[in-house]
């Protein structure tokens, strides 16, 4: 099996760093020359990683062709590019739907829309996947989980639900800042607080069936501390606000 990566950045960094853990099928990685640093510690790092001359190079050598440019020049560079007929195309690019896709790239090839996030580099994470491709799931499985949506408005959910990760780190600036303004040090802060969500994060992967409301139960006291803090967050408008984010941002993607 031959990759080509048309874009080297973040997310195509991590998702080549969990395949060269989880993989021993992969023949050959090409990568796009333009993130010369990024491109050039991938080579380096691993032996099968090769730069391309260019993004035709990329697409010229590889079975399956990962997109991942920036939405704002993907129709650019996406219509500078032949592809071969029956070709799996893969696509980072969260707004650009398949008929865009299909409509640039201008022979019959097989798209398939991803959102692997930065923890794949960990072998972490749920990929989501639409349409269904259960050769791209197995991929994408192998780093961790892959979610294969069964139409475009549940893909549509995974990727309003991915747009939740700022909100996490910003949950635990506001704890760790509160905390700093009460007299603990911020760095102090900063290690209790990643202790507490990293051991909750590791109770969520051990929950098997549990709904987080049963886990919400579970942590909580009857009348103690945790179910007060959730009792008044909810009073005070926090999940209202958390659902009101998540409708605009289901909306935004929607409208692309």
């Amino acid at each position: 099996m031959k990759l080509g990566f048309v874009g080297t950045g973040a997310i195509t960094e991590a998702v080549i760093t969990g395949f060269m853990k989880s993989r021993s099928d992969i023949e050959a990685i090409i990568v796009s020359p333009r993130s010369q640093d990024i491109a050039a510690r991938l080579a380096t790092m691993f032996p099968i990683v090769r730069v391309g001359r260019d993004n035709q190079d990329v697409v010229d050598s590889a079975d399956i062709v990962f997109l991942a440019v920036r939405p704002q020049i993907a129709e650019e560079v996406v219509k500078a590019l032949k592809f071969r007929e029956h070709q799996q195309v893969a696509s980072f690019i969260a707004t650009v739907p398949i008929e865009s896709l299909t409509s640039w790239i201008g022979v019959p090839v097989t798209i398939t829309r991803t959102i692997p996030l930065p923890f794949v580099a960990e072998l972490r994470g749920a990929t989501a996947i639409y349409p269904l491709n259960d050769e791209i799931a197995d991929l994408f499985s192998s780093l961790g989980a892959s979610v294969q949506a069964n139409d475009l408005k549940q893909y549509n959910l995974f990727s309003a639900a991915s747009s939740l990760m700022a909100t996490y780190f910003g949950l635990l600036e506001t704890s760790a800042r509160w905390l700093e303004a009460e007299g603990m040090p911020y760095d102090q802060a900063s290690i209790y607080l990643k202790g507490l969500f990293g051991g909750l994060c590791h109770a969520t992967d051990a929950s098997n069936e549990q709904s987080f409301e049963e886990m919400a139960s579970e942590f909580s006291t009857n009348g103690g501390l945790n179910e007060q803090v959730f009792a008044e967050f909810k009073e005070n408008g926090g999940t209202k606000a958390l659902t009101l984010a998540l409708d605009s941002v289901l909306k935004r993607i929607e409208q692309t």
